[in-house]
């Protein structure tokens, strides 16, 4: 089903690790630690300064593959991991983009299951990469039914 979009990626966007995003993002998971949102805390630190939760690059904006598109609802996020280079500090902007990596099916009891891996990059402004996070969402039969519509 979505076989024709494996290796494709998105054009880079620039995303900014904002001071007032990154406190309102731990607030929002329940883990204020200082290192996210005391300033004295991050200075102090071996970082220098403050840096972002792990699982901040959720609020970036990836662009988007030309032509691909997934409904609002009905989809299954079966599994997200993050693999860090360096922590994401605050302050900095960092260019994102997604790809697609992979595409498989497999029968479920409720009919078939299609398991679609993605993939978001975020790099400097050098293009080193800072992180990469890996993401399957499970379309169900009944997605897959609205999308050859």
């Amino acid at each position: 089903m979505f076989e024709f979009y494996i290796g494709k990626r998105s054009t880079s966007t620039r995303n900014a690790v904002e001071r007032g995003a990154v406190r309102k993002f731990a607030d929002a998971i329940g883990d204020p630690h200082p290192l996210y949102v005391d300033e004295d805390a991050g200075k102090s630190s071996s970082y220098g300064e403050n840096i972002a939760p792990p699982t901040f690059p959720r609020v970036f904006d990836y662009g988007s593959v030309e032509g691909f598109h997934l409904p609002n609802v009905g989809l299954i996020h079966g599994e997200q991991s993050f693999h860090y280079e360096r922590p994401l500090k605050v302050g900095e902007t960092i260019q994102c983009y997604t790809e697609i990596k992979d595409y498989y099916e497999r029968e479920g009891t409720g009919g078939k299951l299609g398991f679609l891996v993605i993939e978001d990059v975020g790099e400097d402004s050098r293009g080193g990469r800072i992180f990469t996070s890996q993401a399957i969402i499970i379309i169900t039969e009944e997605v897959r039914k609205r999308l050859s519509k």
